[in-house]
This record gives structure tokens, C-alpha cells and sequence, in this order.
């Protein structure tokens, strides 16, 4: 089982940067992809990004190509997305999510692991 925990939600102004931050525990992550997903009052939950364990190949929503950035931590099983140039519209609850393959996959029945969250809002 792999465990998930999100952080560095907060309230930024139209225009402005945060980094989030997904902790990953309890498996070894060579074969994993890990992702963020987000999901706004009354919408179904949307593809961010996703980052390949091993290799590091990363993969982009067209909402926040350009603008945001997927990284990882060697050192410490850590998940990183750098978002930049927000505007009101990324408002939402930021998911991190695990999951076991060798390919990518953006619809969210296919992870199986996931954290509980954390809200990101875009206001002035």
C-alpha cells in the first residue's frame, strides 16, 4: 500500500506561484507513476500531471501545460508541482495519486492510491 500526503495548499493572487508538495511512503516507486489531479466544486476531477518514477518523463494537462512544473525528490520520495501564472480557474482541491504501471494513465479510476487533498484558491 502506498501512503500520500499532500501539503503547500493556500490562497494566491490571479498571477502568482505555489508549490505543492506530495509525500510518497510505504513502496519502493521504480514502477509507479505518480500524478496530481484536481477537482473544483461541482466538476469531475481533472488530470494535472504525472511523472514516471524511474525515468522521470513527464506528462501534462493542457490546462496547465506551460505553466505548471511536475518534479521529483530522489532523496526524499518526495512529489513536486510547481505551479506558476495562476489564475482563478486552477482553484480546486489538488489530489496526489499513485499508481503501478508502465504506462501513463490520466482518468482516475485507474490509480489506486491516493492522498486527501489539499485546496488551492485563486483570488484577489
Amino acid at each position: 500500500q502506498v501512503q500520500l500526503v499532500e501539503s503547500g495548499g493556500g490562497l494566491v493572487q490571479p498571477g502568482g506561484s505555489l508549490r505543492l508538495s506530495c509525500e510518497v511512503s510505504g513502496r519502493t516507486l521504480d514502477k509507479y507513476w505518480v500524478a496530481w489531479f484536481r477537482q473544483a466544486p461541482g466538476e469531475e476531477r481533472e488530470f494535472a500531471a504525472a511523472i514516471k518514477w524511474s525515468s522521470e518523463d513527464t506528462h501534462y494537462g493542457d490546462s496547465v501545460k506551460g505553466r505548471f512544473i511536475i518534479s521529483r525528490d530522489n532523496a526524499g520520495n518526495t512529489v513536486y508541482l510547481q505551479m506558476n501564472r495562476l489564475k482563478p480557474e486552477d482553484a480546486a482541491v489538488y489530489y496526489c495519486a499513485a499508481r503501478q504501471a508502465s504506462r501513463l494513465a490520466i482518468t482516475p479510476p485507474l490509480y489506486g492510491n491516493w492522498g486527501r487533498g489539499t485546496q488551492v484558491s485563486v483570488s484577489s
